[in-house]
């Protein structure tokens, strides 16, 4: 998680445009802001899980543990949807739990913050963050955990804090693409591009190192602005570990297409999915 020193010194620090706003380069940029932009959807990772609860239980969920939470952004979306929710992020990183209480529960009205608690906190020993109605975990954050073992007993300890209807909603990234090293560029909003790096996979352990780059318009880089190393799980292993950990169900939710063959951000329960070159989908993991 660092950036690249040599560029950060080139960039034009401080520099202002005509209309008086910093200029955005490796040197002004806070790389979470930039996370949040090109990496993160709340608004819709939200509406899933607040439609997919009420169509599976009938009711709205109301307590709600985000864990690998970071920044906090999930949580503090879902405390803004209803005055009754309520929200605990769990993260062992103090500096990055420090900047989302500033940045993103700073930003919520007095009563939604008293909403809403950021702890530092090992997933695996949750204390008080129990008896949730919704517990995420998103972003491939917990394929850090890289064995059977040490994934089974992480979703033995998610189901043991959920409340007796509560449900787990994960995210997964698949297809042949996943197992293949390379760099894909994204432009967002004409402001900066993201780089998602494939770096290394080893076929044999599973194990792979990815990184998070940005470029900038003036020609700056921001290098390894997030790293992970971390298994690559397939669907199978995470439904099965899912069920050996004690789920009655671990449904995937596969997103539909547009005409154009685009994905249309609707996600929809089903058995068979499609041999894409890469795919992003939910699995929901029901006690």
């Amino acid at each position: 998680m660092e950036s690249d020193v040599a560029d950060a010194k080139n960039a034009a620090k401080g520099k202002k445009d005509k209309k008086g706003k910093k200029k955005l380069s490796a040197a002004t940029a806070d790389r979470h802001v930039l996370y949040q932009l090109s990496v993160q959807n709340v608004e819709a990772e939200i509406d899933f899980v607040d439609a997919t609860y009420k169509e599976l239980r009938g009711k709205h969920a109301v307590k709600l543990r985000e864990d690998f939470c970071g920044t906090g952004h999930t949580s503090a979306e879902w405390v803004g949807r209803r005055d009754t929710n309520v929200a605990t992020g769990l993260d062992i990183d103090q500096p990055t739990l420090d900047w989302g209480i500033a940045n993103n529960i700073g930003n919520l009205p007095q009563e939604a913050q008293d909403r809403i608690r950021l702890l530092n906190r090992d997933v695996l020993q949750p204390g008080d963050a129990r008896d949730m109605d919704a517990i995420l975990a998103m972003n491939f954050s917990y394929w850090l955990f890289r064995t059977r073992d040490e994934m089974r007993g992480y979703f033995q300890t998610v189901r043991e804090s959920l409340a007796p209807d509560g449900i787990f909603f994960l995210d997964h990234y698949g297809g042949y693409e996943s197992m293949k090293e390379m760099r894909e560029k994204r432009d967002i909003d004409g402001k900066f591009t993201y780089v998602w790096d494939q770096h290394s996979y080893d076929p044999i352990s599973g194990m792979m190192d990815c990184f998070i780059h940005f470029e900038f318009k003036d020609k700056t880089r921001m290098k390894k602005a997030f790293t992970y190393t971390w298994r690559l799980w397939t669907l199978p292993e995470i439904q099965e570990l899912l069920i050996e950990a004690g789920f009655s169900k671990a449904t995937v939710y596969w997103e539909g297409e547009d005409e154009d063959g685009e994905g249309d951000g609707e996600f929809t329960a089903t058995e068979v999915g499609e041999a894409d070159a890469a795919f992003v989908c939910y699995i929901v993991a029901e006690q």
